[in-house]
């Protein structure tokens, strides 16, 4: 007979009276030494292992074992991240090429386009070639998209409807989350896409009753392999004090999470086509509210004809801290082509006049051909979501196949 565990959700599992908490294991890489010393000497040292620390400051200090430091770090962890366009891109190839059987994940973050960094566009796309070729799923982020989710998160909190009281460190931005004055301008914005990645491992660290493995995300969310860049949105971004969960607002969770006002991504998924959807849930949820709200949706989705069953669904039974619910929905679909395209045109009024490519052609190993080749890349993608586009109309399972690069 197996030992009763229970979860007491802050990551410690209890088994037989013994506590065994979890540790994170990561390898923590920047440029900028100041950074990672902010996580060693922060409330969150004592979260990770004393082997990753090690491998941070190696990592950090000596450019030449970092190569060597990412390798040990990753043996004992069980996924990698990256950090800027050009060393993240070397991480993510070193990544798969060291570790080719496992899922490579990536948050990239886009800019908007009132961006202060004149070359953003150009790091965009040499990053997304590296992207489209080595990465198994990206959550695209757009910078706007989050400051745009902090004001109306902000404007929730001080306008609320009579009767309806937001519950105190409830919001995706609280605590160290930026509602503070005191607190960092970006502080806000980082704390949403760390709730997305709470929500994408959570089913790693919390039992429940339709756990959903990483792979499984790749697996029923990719058809394409090229096509792998995912739609994330969060919902409720905040919880109100009620005693009891509302059939009606778990309902709205459901249709915010579909909404373009709480995606992490200014698009519009409703007027595009999705390939796959997945549905990620905490808390005091059940099966059949999943089932009844996709079936709910599911009329108003425009879903590829060849994969209208097309769901992926996955119940965590431990809410996020300071909420009883929440939803984290990943749609293939796409509306992210709109954001390539503008990307493009952003890169090209740069690049036809070839300004500022001399900060790049001087380090050693890049040369012109490198641009030429990423834009070919991005233009290649942009043109496949536009032949899925196209078969927007088809309604019917057996309509032809399509010129999808493998």
């Amino acid at each position: 007979m197996s030992t009763p565990r229970r979860n007491n959700g802050e990551g410690c599992d209890i088994a037989g009276g013994k506590i065994r908490c979890l540790k994170a294991r990561a390898v923590l890489i920047d440029m900028e030494e100041g950074v990672v010393n902010e996580i060693l000497q922060g409330p969150l040292r004592d979260v990770l292992t004393a082997r990753s620390s090690s491998r941070r400051v190696g990592i950090r200090q000596q450019l030449g074992c970092g190569t060597q430091g990412v390798r040990l770090g990753v043996q004992g962890a069980d996924c990698g991240e990256g950090t800027g366009s050009g060393l993240g891109s070397c991480v993510l190839n070193l990544l798969e090429e060291e570790f080719p059987d496992v899922c490579r994940f990536v948050t990239a973050v886009y800019p908007s386009a009132e961006d202060d960094v004149i070359t953003s566009p150009y790091n965009s796309v040499l990053a997304m070639r590296e992207l489209t070729e080595h990465a198994d799923c990206v959550l695209p982020v757009e910078n706007q998209s989050l400051v745009d989710i902090v004001n109306k998160i902000k404007h929730m909190a001080h306008t609320g409807k009579p009767g309806s009281v937001i519950k105190k460190d409830s919001t995706l931005i609280s605590g160290q989350g930026g509602v503070s004055k005191s607190e960092k301008p970006f502080d806000a914005m980082n704390n949403i896409v760390a709730n997305l990645l709470l929500n994408l491992t959570s089913s790693a660290r919390f039992e429940g009753s339709l756990n959903m493995d990483l792979n499984e995300i790749t697996m029923n969310l990719v058809p394409f392999p090229r096509l792998h860049y995912l739609v994330s949105s969060l919902t409720p971004l905040y919880t109100l004090a009620d005693v009891n969960v509302p059939t009606r607002r778990l309902d709205q969770m459901f249709t915010d999470a579909f909404s373009k006002d709480h995606q992490l991504i200014r698009a519009d998924p409703k007027h595009s086509l999705y390939l796959a959807c997945a549905l990620m849930v905490r808390g005091n949820v059940q099966v059949s509210d999943l089932r009844r709200n996709i079936e709910r949706l599911k009329p108003s989705l425009p879903f590829i004809s060849w994969n209208q069953e097309g769901w992926k669904t996955g119940l965590c039974s431990v809410p996020p801290v300071g909420h009883s619910h929440s939803l984290l929905a990943l749609a293939n679909n796409t509306c992210v082509k709109p954001t390539f395209i503008d990307l493009r045109e952003r890169f090209t009024r740069l690049y036809r006049k070839k300004a500022h490519l001399h900060h790049y052609l001087h380090v050693e190993g890049m040369e012109q051909a490198c641009f030429t080749e990423a834009l070919s890349s991005l233009s290649s993608l942009i043109e496949e979501y536009s032949q899925l586009d196209a078969t927007k109309n088809l309604l019917m399972p057996d309509a032809p196949r399509l010129n999808i690069a493998t």
